[in-house]
């Protein structure tokens, strides 16, 4: 099943970093998040991706591009004035990535709508650039064809920050924080979307989190798998610095194969 990654905003809210480069491909313990991503899909099997690029498309091409090289020990022999490459060892992800420029302003639903060619008539896994997982993606994919509708999207709490108050004329009779079960349910991602989706799209500003959900809401078309793991998305720097921590202190609940070797962990 492909997966198709929303890779194209400018991500203005960490502009520390995404004035050099798309938000998508930060880095977290030295790889960008969308290679994390990726390899949270590839853990379950899936392999083929579809990258919605717009904002510096040329930085994730170039970076793919040179993915290979940067992934294998390498020989470079210039005696005899020759310019040779040796290829000794590689440890390549068994990918194929498709980054598709989908325009630099583009919405979301204007970038799914572009790439529908590649996609073709199957149904299909779509998620953002810009958030971890933990969600069983085959449990997920098992939950979308048990149901019939046209899409799934992965819901999560989220715990809130703010105290809750208790109050009675102006007098504040409780005080608690707030805890998972204050917040309602958010759109993770991580959906999974049948080709009938495309007919819900059109044009570049058309905003996949807007019409077409509602449309697809009101048609019951739209169903919701229940995730009460690990999410967490990177808007700014505090959020960049989290998952970096997490990856240093050897617990990224989204990390579930092992990076030396590419093989599952136990």
């Amino acid at each position: 099943m492909k997966v198709v990654l929303l890779a194209g905003g400018i991500g203005s809210r960490i502009s520390e970093e995404s004035r050099y480069k798309p938000k998508p491909m930060i880095e977290i313990g030295g790889m960008p998040i969308l290679w994390h991503i990726m390899k949270e899909y590839a853990y379950y099997g899936h392999n083929e991706f579809i990258v919605c690029a717009g904002y510096r498309q040329d930085y994730i091409k170039d970076w793919f591009a040179s993915y290979f090289l940067h992934s294998s020990d390498v020989s470079f022999d210039y005696r005899n004035g020759k310019n040779e490459v040796f290829i000794h060892k590689s440890n390549p992800e068994p990918w194929k990535v498709t980054v598709v420029d989908t325009g630099y302003s583009t919405m979301t639903g204007g970038r799914i709508k572009r790439i529908q060619p590649y996609v073709g008539d199957e149904t299909f896994l779509m998620t953002y650039g810009d958030a971890v997982c933990d969600v069983d993606i085959n449990r997920l994919i098992e939950y979308h064809f048990s149901h019939g509708k046209k899409a799934t999207l992965t819901a999560v709490k989220m715990a809130q920050d703010k105290g809750v108050l208790a109050l009675e004329g102006g007098a504040v009779k409780s005080f608690r924080e707030k805890n998972l079960a204050d917040g309602a349910p958010i759109n993770a991602g991580y959906m999974v979307l049948s080709p009938a989706i495309f007919d819900y799209l059109d044009g570049d500003e058309c905003i996949f989190e807007q019409a077409p959900l509602c449309r697809l809401v009101e048609e019951g078309e739209l169903m919701s798998y229940i995730h009460r793991g690990y999410w967490q998305c990177m808007d700014n720097i505090r959020e960049r610095d989290l998952l970096e921590k997490l990856l240093q202190s050897g617990y990224a609940p989204w990390k579930k194969w092992d990076v030396a070797t590419g093989e599952h962990q136990s």
